[in-house]
């Protein structure tokens, strides 16, 4: 059900950017129609609910719609064992989903690669360290019912600057938003000291 909503918000929002586009074209000329008819060619979430009529007109295409709506939360799994449940199917693609976006994640976010070691206990190591890096990305995800991107980037405003004066020199860190210090208690991490 959570699907066939989010799927119905795609589509809604999609016909609204279609709308949107193709509105007052039936006063263009032919030629700049099918201009236009071809940029939306390159869009394929608009040009699936794009119909063009005998005349050359741009029209939303109800039938598509329709035919869509009765997908909306549906998914076409085939497996090669018989005796799973349906349930148990779904479940294994989502878990594998979730895994291959744990190795994509660990081969861009995290950088795996380039891996510049020779030996095996080195490259062993690099792998192993990456992995905790991405257990770790995920015990904060699930903690903070937030994504690692819009965490790290909270997080990546506390700042420390050094200051120069009279008494000496010293570190200070900017002061912590209602934000950030909401994302430390929630990992129980305390914050960092103000004066360094």
């Amino acid at each position: 059900p959570e699907q066939a909503k989010r799927d119905a918000a795609i589509r809604t929002d999609l016909l609204t950017q279609l709308g949107e586009t193709i509105a007052n074209t039936d006063k263009l000329s032919a030629t700049k129609r099918a201009e236009l008819r071809g940029r939306l060619s390159t869009r394929p979430g608009l040009n699936r609910f794009l119909r063009v009529t005998p005349k050359g007109l741009l029209r939303i295409d109800k039938a598509a719609i329709k035919a869509e709506k009765r997908l909306d939360g549906k998914f076409l799994l085939r497996c090669s064992d018989p005796h799973l449940s349906a349930e148990d199917i779904a479940t294994g693609y989502k878990q594998l989903l979730e895994v291959e976006r744990g190795w994509r994640d660990m081969k861009t976010i995290i950088d795996l690669r380039p891996v510049y070691h020779r030996k095996e206990d080195r490259i062993r190591a690099h792998v192993l360290l990456c992995w905790l890096a991405l257990l770790l990305i995920r015990i904060a995800e699930t903690t903070c019912e937030e994504t690692w991107l819009n965490l790290r980037e909270e997080l990546e405003r506390i700042h420390v600057g050094t200051f120069a004066g009279p008494a000496g020199t010293f570190r200070q860190r900017t002061e912590t938003s209602p934000a950030q210090r909401a994302i430390l208690a929630k990992l129980k991490i305390s914050e960092p000291k103000r004066i360094i």
